[in-house]
């Protein structure tokens, strides 16, 4: 293990240029996803076998069709440079359907790529420095990053190459190769911009003073959290875990799992079951027990950890003069646009800009744009992907901001409410997963657009709420986390087999996260009528100066002041809203989005795990 950290390190910083990119990839990995084609295709592999193989290679079995697959390029801290996006473009456009698509965990998916064109693409992904190794499988998955870290105005310190150190030392690492079940890790930048508590691992930075006045770095570590069928928010391991011990200890809990995970039951071998079933306290001691274990014998690996934060730790710290510019002429939605989609950076004179894409999709033709407009515009020279399937441009000069707005428009990419309630995500669903029920996707787009066509992406109060959707209950949309969450189902209305959501309410992430509560079941061609409905109670009954989001808290409580006193008011208000005539008079409202035939529910064996 020790030999190929070392060669897998070298191999990245030999491998370094325009801007510090990343070598993620190994050449040698283009001929085994070759090879192992070859022998399934002539037999000589079982379906189970080359199964495991293609998901620990990030091959993801494509809707109800094993000669198509989907890839998941794995892309550690959300980090893409301008090279990277241009070949993405080629390869969607040679092997793909000319788009890819934008992941809740900051990888990018290409669908519906024929099987044995997939070494092509592997070849061309590792000429640029990306991988998919491990985007799949039972392994460590893809290390986010928050797209704030290092211009957030609230991080102590920027976690971005700690992140990226991680991913570097769990990528390929013997010890995460057959884990029970996928396991993921999530760095912070502050607690406001947190998903720390829903993943296995979440990690938030925090100072300490030592004795001797100086600042010691080290994070809060939770431990435990995610998402799915049954849902856990991450549990705090220790307030405070130096630098120097955040390896060891990311390295104990992976053995304890490894060890002690569940590897007969899928449904329940996921971390957050064990610590659950376990018991937190008890699972902490075993940690801690663990840790000192681990710190005995990490000696070379952590040395080599500990290098990679140091060579990765770029300083960008420089302010810009600041200069503030109204344009003589305005181009139309410019102020929209900044107000929905810009914020300022801690560094004075620079901004973050945010290019929301309608479900995270992106056309090959943008990427090439996107790509342009990253090197004209951006001092770092890289493109961050976020956990709203979305990308954030940063270091870009306030001055510039018209300039870069005429160019984003040119490109289709200058959509408004990134930073609002219309940044609606949604998962692929029926469009390419085996386990989805319902369009997700697509409804994910029809909200959105109906939310920017009614200007409420605008409305202050509705700014801290999210509207999230998945096609089945496994929360690749992040359902559980909104302030509106929905994920899909199938009942019967009518005597009509009909497409339909549960809907939750009060998910959020952050320092007081929370997940969402069923409160009703609505067919899916009344979704926009209901999240209408639902904020035109909340303007007649909020308090002065509440928002969307802490009114649904306060009714969810019980505290209601006006009509709606809790939950069980509010339920018949969404029934109402949510009901449809018979199938004679309006046969469109029992069929979902995105198709034109009666609905059935067609589902297949998932490949979250392999």
């Amino acid at each position: 293990m020790q030999k190929h950290q070392e060669r897998s390190i070298k191999h990245t910083h030999e491998s370094e240029g325009g801007g510090g990119r990343e070598q993620w990839g190994l050449p040698e990995e283009v001929t085994s996803v070759e090879e192992m084609i070859r022998l399934y295709r002539e037999g000589k592999v079982s379906d189970d076998e080359f199964r495991r193989f293609r998901l620990q290679h990030g091959m993801y079995g494509s809707r109800l069709n094993q000669n198509y697959t989907m890839i998941r390029i794995k892309v550690p801290a959300g980090i893409l440079y301008p090279e990277q996006l241009i070949r993405l473009a080629k390869l969607s456009e040679d092997f793909s359907i000319g788009s890819v698509h934008v992941t809740t965990r900051q990888n990018i998916q290409m669908h519906w790529v024929y099987l044995d064109d997939a070494p092509a693409v592997e070849k061309g992904l590792v000429e640029v420095g990306l991988t998919t190794r491990e985007a799949c499988g039972n392994t460590i998955r893809n290390v986010t990053c928050s797209p704030f870290a290092g211009v957030c105005m609230n991080e102590p310190f920027d976690v971005t190459p700690y992140a990226k150190a991680l991913a570097r030392f769990f990528l390929r690492n013997p010890m995460c190769q057959n884990l029970p079940r996928k396991f993921k890790f999530n760095f912070a930048c502050c607690d406001e911009h947190s998903y720390a508590r829903i993943a296995d691992v979440g990690l938030v930075p925090v100072l300490k003073h030592g004795a001797d006045g100086r600042s010691i770095r080290g994070f809060r570590v939770y431990i435990g959290g995610g998402l799915g069928p049954a849902s856990y928010l991450a549990e705090l391991l220790e307030e405070f875990t130096p630098e120097d011990m955040l390896l060891s200890t990311c390295m104990a809990v992976v053995r304890l799992f490894d060890r002690l995970g569940d590897r007969e039951k899928m449904h329940r071998n996921r971390m957050r079951y064990l610590v659950h079933d376990m018991g937190f306290e008890r699972f902490r001691e075993l940690v801690l027990k663990e840790r000192r274990a681990v710190e005995m014998t990490r000696s070379v690996l952590a040395k080599l950890y500990i290098r990679e934060i140091k060579v990765d730790a770029p300083e960008m710290g420089q302010d810009a003069m600041v200069v503030e510019l109204r344009p003589f002429n305005m181009p139309d939605g410019f102020d929209r646009w900044v107000k929905s989609n810009v914020m300022d950076q801690r560094q004075k004179g620079y901004a973050v800009v945010f290019i929301p894409l309608p479900a995270g999709d992106v056309t090959a033709r943008q990427l090439r744009a996107l790509a342009g407009i990253c090197r004209e515009f951006s001092h770092e020279g890289h493109v961050i992907t976020t956990p709203t399937q979305g990308f954030a441009l940063r270091w870009v000069m306030k001055s510039r901001l018209v300039e870069l707005y005429r160019r984003l428009s040119e490109a289709g990419l200058a959509n408004h409410g990134a930073l609002s309630i219309a940044s609606v995500v949604g998962c692929t669903s029926t469009t390419s997963c085996n386990l989805a029920i319902t369009n997700a996707h697509r409804l994910a787009k029809e909200i959105r657009s109906r939310l920017i066509e009614l200007g409420l992406d605008m409305d202050e109060s509705l700014k801290d709420a999210t509207i999230k959707l998945s096609g089945c209950p496994n929360s690749c949309g992040q359902h559980m986390i909104a302030t509106i969450g929905f994920f899909g189902a199938a009942v019967r209305i009518n005597n009509s087999l009909t497409p339909a959501y549960n809907m939750l309410l009060g998910g959020k992430v952050g320092k007081d996260s929370a997940l969402g509560r069923v409160v009703a079941r609505v067919p899916a061609k009344r979704i926009i009528d209901v999240i209408l409905r639902l904020i035109d109670v909340y303007r007649e009954e909020r308090l002065e100066g509440e928002s969307l989001a802490s009114w649904i808290d306060r009714v969810l409580d019980g505290k209601g002041t006006g009509k709606i006193k809790g939950i069980d008011d509010l339920k018949p208000i969404i029934e109402e809203a949510s009901r449809l005539p018979p199938p004679a008079e309006d046969p469109e409202s029992y069929v979902d989005y995105g198709s034109d035939s009666r609905f059935i529910v067609r589902t297949a064996r998932g490949e979250c795990a392999a």
